[in-house]
């Protein structure tokens, strides 16, 4: 993982010197130099170039920086599952010292869909720990005629507020940020060994705690759409700094006048 991020970071400045995303124009150029510097196989030479030119297409005035331990994308040529419904299963991956087979410890929500595995696998290291990230090929549901739509307008002091007067405050998510800050920087001002695994305990928890929260509103919305028969419209703020050209403290009538840009919205 550490010889493909380094690799990815050399790639990059090939990128940004040529000011080229192009996978194919890249990959003529660094290819053979990559593989033999950093004892890549061919295939994950290519998935090094490809990742380092999608990473630069994003954003071609800046070189794109790869932690060391950044995530690999792998395809069905460099990485295989073993015996997924055995109670042992295995994946062979391949290192910089050809196939290895590695024992794997499968969640439950993804045991059950093992047979629905497609197309690339994502390994990522987090907390000392390695995770594979794999894609599903879930059956989609029959569209939905609506009858309605449901509007959601998403905000900071509230998450959401839907066209019913729903509202999902944010008071929650708030008050855990500040304990979770107050406790790490009681931690941190202590500085002994036990504070710091504590700290790598609490880790990424105010993260976890929102996105948990968003996913369960998601949930909510969704399934309340569904049972109501609407269509979900969001608001789309898309380059809307540019869209507004007047003062922040314009009036809700000056929407109403013309005077500010009317929102547009998106519809899933």
């Amino acid at each position: 993982m550490e010889a493909f991020n380094a690799a990815c970071n050399e790639i990059a400045e090939t990128c940004f010197a040529q000011q080229s995303a192009s996978k194919y124009m890249i990959q003529t150029l660094v290819y053979h130099a990559i593989r033999e510097k950093y004892g890549l196989s061919a295939q994950l030479c290519i998935r090094a170039i490809a990742k380092t030119c999608e990473a630069f297409k994003l954003n071609k005035k800046v070189q794109p920086k790869f932690k060391k331990h950044g995530s690999i994308t792998y395809d069905a040529r460099i990485l295989t599952f073993k015996g997924l419904h055995l109670p042992h299963p295995q994946v062979s991956i391949t290192t910089l010292e050809g196939r290895q087979l590695f024992n794997l410890s499968i969640c439950a929500y993804f045991a059950t869909r093992t047979s629905r595995v497609q197309g690339q696998v994502d390994l990522v290291y987090r907390d000392g720990k390695f995770f594979l990230y794999a894609t599903c090929d879930m059956p989609e549901e029959t569209p939905l005629e609506p009858d309605d739509v449901l509007g959601i307008d998403l905000g900071v002091k509230n998450i959401a507020v839907d066209n019913t007067g729903t509202t999902f405050s944010n008071e929650k998510v708030e008050a855990v940020r500040k304990r979770v800050h107050k406790h790490r920087a009681a931690l941190q001002s202590k500085g002994t060994k036990s504070a710091k695994r504590r700290l790598k305990k609490v880790s990424r928890k105010e993260s976890r705690f929102r996105t948990d929260t968003n996913h369960c509103v998601s949930k909510y919305l969704v399934a309340k759409a569904k049972d109501t028969g609407c269509a979900i419209a969001l608001e789309d703020l898309t380059h809307i700094n540019q869209r507004t050209v007047v003062r922040k403290k314009a009036t809700s009538r000056e929407v109403e006048l013309g005077v500010l840009p009317t929102p547009h919205f998106h519809y899933l």
